[in-house]
């Protein structure tokens, strides 16, 4: 018992001695605890904002584009793989998903001053809001898309002609990145009129047809045959 008492009592003197060596370690080990402790609440917090309850926890998203997506194959398919909000609005990779986050701050103003906080003023800024998701995902070459989608593993041969042709083409050499022509998957699009669409015949294929033509772009192609033969008339 009294050798206890003295391996107590060395102990206590050890940690109330004021020498630089000792004050060193635990000030060392105290900042190596405290990190570890500020990480795991960060990164916890982080995490925590990257769910999709807490994405659709405003009613400016639940009742909007939450609904639309709904309705949509990213949220109901045959395979049971379900897209949720921050799969394609928030890239998995850490760094990347830190920049979003601090980009995303800026949301933060648009709750607290309720600039889209009714169906009416959400469609009023549809069209600026689409825009701006446009040009961030070609701005990054669809990082998001690229979450789950990866071009690297795409089966050509299941694709119709058409889209095997064209990811061939313009996907895979990096001419073009997915939100140039797959905008509109999991919303609803604003009022398109103006706005160019995202993929167009490039002149190197006009007057070309291409694989696996859909009906509607063989009836397109028989309306404007029968409108150049008219003018040609005329």
């Amino acid at each position: 018992m009294a050798r206890v008492k003295r391996v107590l009592l060395w102990v206590w003197k050890i940690l109330t001695t004021p020498a630089a060596t000792l004050s060193l370690a635990f000030l060392t080990l105290g900042g190596f605890i405290g990190g570890v402790i500020f990480w795991g609440a960060f990164n916890t917090a982080l995490e925590l904002t990257n769910t999709e309850e807490f994405c659709v926890s405003c009613h400016e998203m639940r009742t909007n584009v939450y609904e639309e997506l709904t309705r949509t194959v990213h949220f109901s398919n045959r395979s049971g793989v379900r897209a949720s909000c921050p799969d394609c609005h928030v890239p998995h990779e850490w760094t990347d998903k830190i920049a979003r986050k601090m980009q995303a701050s800026k949301e933060v103003w648009g709750k607290i001053f309720g600039t889209i906080n009714t169906r009416e003023k959400f469609l009023d800024h549809r069209l600026e809001l689409a825009k701006h998701e446009w040009a961030r995902l070609k701005a990054n070459d669809s990082l998001e898309c690229r979450n789950c989608h990866s071009s690297a593993a795409m089966d050509l041969s299941k694709q119709t002609q058409r889209a095997a042709e064209i990811h061939t083409r313009y996907l895979l050499p990096g001419k073009a990145t997915c939100i140039d022509c797959h905008k509109g998957i999991a919303h609803e699009l604003p009022n398109m009129q103006g706005i160019e669409p995202g993929w167009k015949l490039p002149p190197e294929l006009e007057g070309e047809t291409l694989p696996s033509a859909s009906v509607v772009d063989e009836l397109r192609k028989a309306m404007n045959d029968s409108h150049r033969m008219l003018a040609s008339e005329n």
